[in-house]
């Protein structure tokens, strides 16, 4: 720990610091974050953003009794420092170790879990009115980032809020940018309050005048050079959120720690909403993180004298792979469009986006209405491609079915980050798409087991006649097989990649190369193990799969994601439909949710890699074992 933070008892002792205190544990904080991330990795340049504004927010407020909310989570390295976890600090996003959001089990601190956007100033308000319902009286802040307000939760909140008249604390962090760059009319918007003349000519007007005072006209300048922004609010009020229900206060500098307290002070005694708008730099203290905060938002161990990854150049991942190929079937194909939501460059559609502008649409953190959105264009003729995580697709589950499937409409999902994710934890593994894509009427499902059938995938699927079809993939490096031309994979059809008679192994996605793997390991133990891949999650190549299992009579299925209704499921759901009743292991995730870690640890430990596998099949089919063998 810094030598001032050392000597405190955090996060109370903040109270106890002079102005010049606080500016110093801020640089130690500041200081301490960057060579952390640097070694480990993870979100760095919006937690550098906001360290003066954590250090003002917990001199002001007594945390755990005041409830603070960081919205994402991406922003609360600083929250995390300062409320009993420097020392675990080092272990941030590693097994074991500190999760890179808040959580309310690791800290009474984190009051609330905030991994997905735009959620945080729905939960200020539902901690605010459980206090009032208690009769309690603790003070309860958000803290919400400017790209954060592009998602529809955020207005529904502040509209409740502000009709309630609920008494809390809305503090938004324009760093005038998020993962992608904002887009949309209240980027515009708050652009416009940090840009408008009239404030520095009215400021100027107002010194002038009050400077000409005798005797008391000096002391007046200087105390609104002290509060600065705090006269702001006062000349060019945020009319919107003022509409809204809540009394504005801003644009103030988010890097001066007593301007911020000042301004916290006075929102302290309005009764009512209120939101105080701070403007900060993403990425401050750190040079590199200041010039590229997209690179730096969330970032491997680099070399803090250059801010250069550590590591050689990563091979092509499987979302490279589907950029690569979404342009190459674009120029091909002028009806294709492009959606996402707010992950331009996170789903590879940087190049698409720059070569068919007119074709492209970043719709903000707003899932919900791009997969409306989509369903419209398609409705109209075009052949959208909707690329969202699949654990924020989760957000738009009602516009999937009720908008998109009921209509049959041809819209294409990229399910990017399906599966095991690694290092961001519960909050972001994408364990669920499976499951509930699979139940839906007139979807189709498909799973590559490498980067040459995702590309075959992807124009199956843009070629398809039918409705809507989704298409998942892991965030991970492609297995490095040679790429060829994409064509047209027969519909509904998955391949045996390896034959045998003991045993069958259906898997679904890049998990096949574990379960080609285990199997191969299965045949030094007696263990004739057939693989199949099943390619297609739904519909299933069902007189392929029936009459492997036939032949082989035991099966395994495997599949990254929840045991419930998933691929395996859909397995057991066939053989009961045709009457077929044989021994039956499924593989995946059990019902739980899947802490941080790497990729590669999790997948152990949820038993689903190659050794894995070999170990559940050896001791379901153990029985056969060691035929013919000395």
């Amino acid at each position: 720990m810094g030598e001032l933070l050392s000597s405190l008892k955090l996060p109370q002792d903040l109270k106890t610091l002079g102005p010049e205190q606080l500016i110093e544990a801020a640089a130690e904080i500041r200081e301490y974050m960057i060579r952390t991330v640097a070694d480990n990795g993870g979100h760095l340049a919006a937690s550098l953003g906001v360290v003066e504004l954590a250090v003002a927010l917990h001199s002001n407020y007594s945390s755990p009794r005041d409830r603070l909310i960081w919205d994402v989570g991406h922003q609360s390295y600083p929250h995390k420092l300062l409320t009993g976890r420097w020392d675990q600090f080092p272990t941030l996003r590693q097994q074991g170790g500190l999760c890179g959001f808040p959580k309310p089990s690791e800290s009474e601190h984190d009051p609330f879990l905030t991994g997905h956007s735009s959620t945080s100033i729905s939960a200020a308000l539902g901690l605010a009115r459980a206090r009032d319902c208690k009769g309690d009286d603790y003070k309860v802040a958000a803290v919400i980032g400017d790209g954060a307000l592009t998602g529809g939760m955020a207005f529904e909140a502040l509209n409740h809020a502000g009709h309630i008249k609920a008494n809390l604390l809305v503090i938004l962090n324009d760093n005038k940018m998020s993962i992608s760059s904002n887009v949309g009319s209240m980027s515009s918007y708050l652009g416009r309050i940090r840009s408008d003349p009239k404030y520095s000519r009215l400021k100027k007007d107002f010194e002038q005048f009050v400077g000409r005072i005798p005797l008391v006209g000096e002391q007046m300048v200087n105390s609104a050079e002290r509060i600065k922004g705090g006269l702001k609010y006062l000349i060019m009020p945020g009319m919107l959120f003022e509409e809204l229900g809540f009394t504005y206060f801003g644009p103030v500098d988010g890097h001066n720690i007593s301007l911020i307290m000042n301004i916290l002070q006075q929102a302290d005694k309005m009764s009512g909403p209120v939101l105080v708008h701070v403007v900060t730099e993403k990425g401050k203290g750190y040079h590199y993180a200041e010039k590229s905060p997209e690179i730096f938002h969330g970032i491997g161990p680099f070399d803090l004298n250059n801010g250069l990854p550590l590591k050689e150049k990563k091979s092509p991942t499987y979302t490279d792979i589907f950029g690569r190929t979404l342009l190459q079937l674009g120029r091909e194909n002028p009806d294709i469009v492009a959606i996402t939501a707010a992950m331009t460059a996170g789903t590879g559609l940087n190049k698409f986006s720059k070569e068919f502008p007119g074709r492209f649409y970043d719709v903000g953190i707003a899932e919900q209405h791009g997969v409306t959105f989509a369903a419209a264009l398609a409705a109209g003729g075009m052949r959208p491609v909707v690329a969202i995580y699949s654990t924020f697709l989760q957000r738009a589950y009602d516009q999937i079915l009720h908008d998109t499937c009921l209509q049959d409409l041809p819209v294409v999902f990229a399910v990017d980050r399906a599966g095991i994710i690694g290092e961001d934890g519960e909050t972001h593994q994408g364990l669920f798409d499976l499951t509930y894509l699979r139940t839906m009427p007139n979807m189709s499902v498909m799973a590559p087991a490498n980067e040459d059938e995702l590309q075959h995938m992807f124009a199956t699927a843009l070629n398809h006649v039918g409705g809507p079809v989704a298409i998942r993939y892991p965030r991970d490096k492609v297995l490095g097989v040679e790429l060829t031309k994409p064509r047209i994979l027969p519909w509904g059809r998955g391949e045996v990649i390896r034959q045998g008679e003991d045993l069958l192994i259906i898997a679904a996605g890049t998990i096949v190369n574990s379960a080609l793997e285990a199997a191969e390991k299965l045949f030094w133990q007696g263990i004739k193990t057939a693989v199949i891949n099943a390619r297609f999650i739904k519909p299933l190549d069902e007189d392929l799969i029936l009459g492997w299992a036939r032949k082989c009579g035991r099966v395994i299925t495997v599949e990254e994601n929840v045991l419930g209704g998933g691929f395996g499921s859909g397995i057991m759901e066939l053989l009961e439909k045709r009457g077929m009743f044989l021994p039956i292991k499924r593989l995946g995730i059990d019902d739980c949710f899947v802490g941080h870690g790497t990729r590669a640890q999790m997948l152990s430990v949820c038993h689903l890699d190659a050794d894995g596998i070999y170990n559940v099949a050896l001791a379901f089919a153990g029985g056969q074992a060691a035929k013919g063998l000395t």
